[in-house]
């Protein structure tokens, strides 16, 4: 429960976790990665349980049946090309970029991504020595490559993930 808003318009608002559905699920090693530090975790407290215990536990904190589910809906889903708090590099109209995903919205079932780019250091996109046109935070759809498919006058594309 939190409350949003000033004193005359404030307003309560319950978020139920089951109603949350997640768009971008965790690889599925990072999912047993993460089954892994919750075994760890509860066994510290005294609370041992099996490997598969800590699976069941886990998909249903995401809202999944059991494991068998969360394991088929992240089989059956591409792998996020990015995730949002990322560090990403790459190349923005031609000039080299570090910055972070602070949006990430998915387009075409995976075959698109629309995200939003805050970068470490302000980029200057001018092609000019003499011009200095800086941007601290851009906006792009990338295809499944990591690239846009909106290019340059010289045919490069507008940005270039460097995806390892």
């Amino acid at each position: 429960m939190r409350s949003v808003g000033n004193a005359s318009t404030q307003r309560e608002i319950r978020i139920n976790l089951k109603d949350v559905k997640m768009t971008n699920l965790p690889s599925l090693d990072a999912l047993r990665a993460q089954a892994k530090a919750l075994r760890q975790s509860l066994a510290a407290t005294g609370h041992a349980i099996s490997h598969a215990q800590s699976l069941e536990l886990l998909a249903k904190q995401l809202g999944h049946r059991d494991w068998n589910t969360l394991h088929a809906k992240t089989g059956n889903t591409p792998p996020p090309l990015v995730q949002l708090g990322q560090h990403i590099t790459g190349l923005y109209l031609g000039h080299p970029f570090a910055g972070t995903v602070i949006s990430v919205s998915d387009i075409g079932h995976g075959a698109r991504t629309r995200i939003a780019v805050r970068f470490d250091a302000p980029v200057n996109i001018s092609k000019f020595d003499s011009m200095v046109i800086t941007r601290r935070q851009v906006t792009a759809t990338l295809n499944s490559n990591g690239r846009t498919t909106e290019k340059t006058s010289q045919g490069t594309p507008h940005m270039a993930l460097a995806l390892a």
